[in-house]
């Protein structure tokens, strides 16, 4: 007797996949849901800030919520999820960290760059990225340096800064915050697959 494999197992499959639906449309009504969630979810966690002295950089919740959405939905509603967020929030809804909207400011960069990296861990996360704690690990640091390569260029650009000082002031200090949201990573979402797994 032929034995089916149970669908959290199959490599190309994310997180939001195993969320169930009958037909093309009720997909369709689930993505867009999916989509709009995750950005809701960013703008949430972006109030979640605090100021580091000497650098116009706060500490926030986005950028785990952005390699989380990535990472759980996929690289084209990763993507689209980040882009609505970006895109409201430059239109003037006020859930850029500290309540900040438009594109007026030097922190903006790090929002293009969660775009961009919710993309890549989306895409690395089809291939099994998520699945066990080092290959998160491994997937959180390169969606966290994707982050940074955008973000530090802009805010030397945007600050007339020299690069070596947006870096002291827009990586280093943050440096240890990311290793625990990925360590909360590292534990969360291969936990997630499972016990999702034991279910299927």
């Amino acid at each position: 007797m032929a034995t089916a494999v149970a669908p959290v197992t199959r490599t190309g499959t994310v997180l939001a996949d195993l969320l169930p639906a009958s037909s093309a449309g009720r997909a369709r009504v689930r993505d867009a849901a999916l989509i709009l969630g995750g950005a809701a979810l960013t703008g949430v966690t972006a109030q979640i800030a605090v100021p580091v002295p000497g650098s116009p950089v706060p500490v926030s919740g986005q950028t785990f919520a952005a390699l989380l959405v990535g990472t759980a939905l996929g690289a084209r509603r990763g993507f689209l999820s980040l882009a609505l967020y970006a895109v409201a929030g430059m239109a003037g809804m006020p859930w850029f960290a500290e309540a900040r909207s438009g594109a007026a400011f030097p922190s903006f960069g790090y929002v293009l760059g969660m775009l961009l990296a919710a993309t890549v861990v989306g895409a690395l996360a089809r291939r099994g990225a998520d699945r066990s704690v080092l290959r998160t690990a491994g997937t959180m640091a390169l969606g966290s340096a994707v982050i940074y390569a955008v973000g530090v260029p802009y805010l030397a650009l945007a600050t007339h800064m020299p690069l070596s000082e947006a870096v002291a002031v827009g990586l280093t200090p943050f440096l240890i915050g990311d290793a625990l949201k990925a360590a909360l990573a590292m534990g969360a979402l291969p936990a997630a697959w499972k016990l999702l797994g034991r279910r299927g």
